[in-house]
């Protein structure tokens, strides 16, 4: 019996959720992997600091991958790529900008001098196996973005990435209407394109309505400017650094990851900090007021970010006091929520100004609304649609614009992270699926896997530690001695010694808790959660499971 050979392409993360984008294509023996990002996790993942794509597919296909293709440097695209890594040696391409952030990535992991980095420039074509790939400039809200349009042996089959039709974007770099309006004239099999944005009707602002909407607010500010945004967002982060020049204000950088992004940017000459507008933390604050801007990182919320550790005092350098300025230049990525309700909280209770995300202008999305998916589909023109980038309802949103596009419903195919679709002879369909899900890594980067299995094996090997700490809500003080639950973690005899040095510790970091950290049962349950697994990992080389538990009374 012949077998018949399809085309395949399989997304293994992105689709049904936000973050984790990664797929595959396959013809025959030969694989191209594109993007392999992560997901943040949430609240209620105690102890998980991102979530990563289930890549055992990949890994029993390691021996066909002939490249990995990264459309541009925000973690939901390459925060995973030290895990693909590790298990594929196949050579990796991108901009600049992205593998410039990609080498930071992969050096912290000590990958950087196993792999092969190959950039691309926009126009770009390279053969991986049977597939060959034109690299298509666009705009999106990180410099050097682009989409990919794939050569198979069954057509043409354009890859979005993220993107926008900003006309008028900060660097110029507009998206590459022409080369996309080129290939539609002649035959593409299928799109792929984001979706994020496609319940909103409308375009997407351009990304220079920020500064025209932030300018004469920061112009008019009395006191301190806290600017917060996503550290990536490069040309957004030149705005806030351009209003600081026009407007006086020396710029403090605060937040690993603004300081290590801004320092890949500036090396490679993608923004511009004019000599002797910086200054260092720990100047900042006998600066005038009127004449600083800290921009800084945290906008999600997130318990130990910059900005969360100053809003609690627990910033060694800086703090916010009345009358400054916080704003928050940043989409509310789903599930995060509570923890910006409780950042805006505490920086409320400081007496601070805040501007957030919902106010018009002062943030715009770099993905792209109704009307310019709709540009895109009728640029492209494709034979068969699949939705990318997104939750299940932006999924089917996006099918329902295409759909009012012309293309006929049994030629979209809103597919699920693990689903195989395969193209043959001019036809596609799902034919299956493949084994996908998350894996869940803590802050040493090693993997915990399912839930599931991480309890269960937890319990089963190294027990579980359930401090239990009555505190009152208004002071933030214990109110009685920690009371330490132990379910097959230590022997008898040595409960005694252990159950003394954790009230010791679980005491010790309360006390050198500020009274805002003291109120806020999260933060202290997570520095308690850190400080236990540091000792207990140090002393006896055990990870049991962790659970603090704060009553407040």
């Amino acid at each position: 019996m012949k077998i018949i050979e399809a085309l395949k392409f399989i997304p293994l993360g992105g689709l049904g959720e936000f973050g984790m984008n990664i797929a595959v294509f396959q013809f025959k023996e030969s694989m191209i992997v594109v993007d392999c990002g992560l997901m943040f996790p949430r609240e209620e993942l105690l102890g998980i600091d991102i979530v990563v794509p289930d890549l055992s597919f990949i890994e029993q296909n390691a021996d066909k991958v002939k490249g990995i293709i990264f459309t541009h440097g925000h973690e939901d695209h390459i925060g995973a790529a030290p895990f693909l890594s590790s298990i594929v040696k196949a050579p990796v391409y991108g901009t600049r900008f992205t593998l410039g952030l990609l080498k930071d990535k992969l050096e912290e992991h000590g990958l950087a001098k196993k792999v092969h980095f190959h950039m691309v420039k926009s126009g770009d074509e390279i053969e991986l196996g049977p597939f060959r790939i034109e690299f298509i400039r666009t705009t999106h809200s990180i410099p050097d973005s682009c989409s990919v349009a794939i050569f198979t042996p069954e057509g043409v089959i354009i890859h979005t990435g993220d993107f926008k039709l900003d006309q008028t974007p900060i660097d110029g770099i507009t998206t590459d209407l022409a080369t996309l309006s080129r290939y539609g004239s002649n035959s593409v099999l299928a799109l792929l394109s984001d979706s994020t944005n496609a319940e909103i009707p409308g375009i997407s602002l351009s990304e220079k309505v920020v500064r025209k909407t932030l300018e004469p607010v920061i112009m008019n500010a009395k006191r301190r400017v806290f600017f917060t945004t996503f550290a990536s967002h490069v040309h957004r982060v030149q705005q806030a650094i351009d209003i600081a020049e026009r407007t006086g204000r020396k710029v403090c950088l605060v937040g690993r990851s603004m300081v290590s992004t801004t320092d890949v940017a500036l090396r490679l000459g993608y923004l511009n900090i004019p000599h002797g507008l910086f200054c260092e933390d720990r100047k900042v604050m006998s600066l005038n007021p009127a004449r600083s801007m800290v921009i800084i990182s945290g906008s999600q919320g997130e318990p130990m970010s910059a900005l969360s550790r100053v809003a609690l005092d627990d910033h060694r350098d800086i703090h916010i006091e009345k009358g400054d300025l916080v704003i928050i230049s940043a989409k509310i990525i789903p599930g995060n929520e509570r923890s910006i309700s409780g950042l805006l909280n505490h920086i409320y209770k400081k007496g601070a100004e805040v501007i957030l995300e919902t106010t018009p202008g002062a943030h715009v999305s770099g993905h792209p609304c109704q009307e310019e998916l709709k540009i895109m589909l009728q640029l492209v023109r494709p034979k068969y649609f699949i939705p990318i980038h997104g939750e299940h309802r932006q999924l089917m949103s996006h099918a329902s614009l295409a759909r009012s596009m012309g293309i006929p419903r049994e030629r979209i195919l809103v597919c699920e992270s693990g689903d195989v679709v395969e193209f043959k002879d001019g036809k596609a369909h799902k034919s299956g699926k493949v084994p996908v899900g998350m894996v869940y890594i803590d802050r040493e980067f090693e993997e915990v896997e399912e839930v599931v299995v991480k309890d269960r094996k937890h319990i089963s090997e190294d027990g579980v530690v359930l401090p239990v700490i009555a505190m009152n809500k208004h002071t933030g003080e214990i109110e009685a001695e920690p009371e330490i639950i132990l379910r097959g973690f230590v022997k008898m005899e040595e409960d005694e010694e252990f159950l003394d040095e954790a009230r010791e510790i679980i005491l010790k970091t309360v006390a050198d808790s500020n009274p805002e950290e003291r109120k806020d049962k999260h933060v202290i349950k997570t520095k308690i959660y850190r400080e236990l697994k540091k000792h207990i990992k140090k002393k006896m080389q055990k990870r049991p499971m962790i659970i603090p538990v704060v009553i407040e009374i």
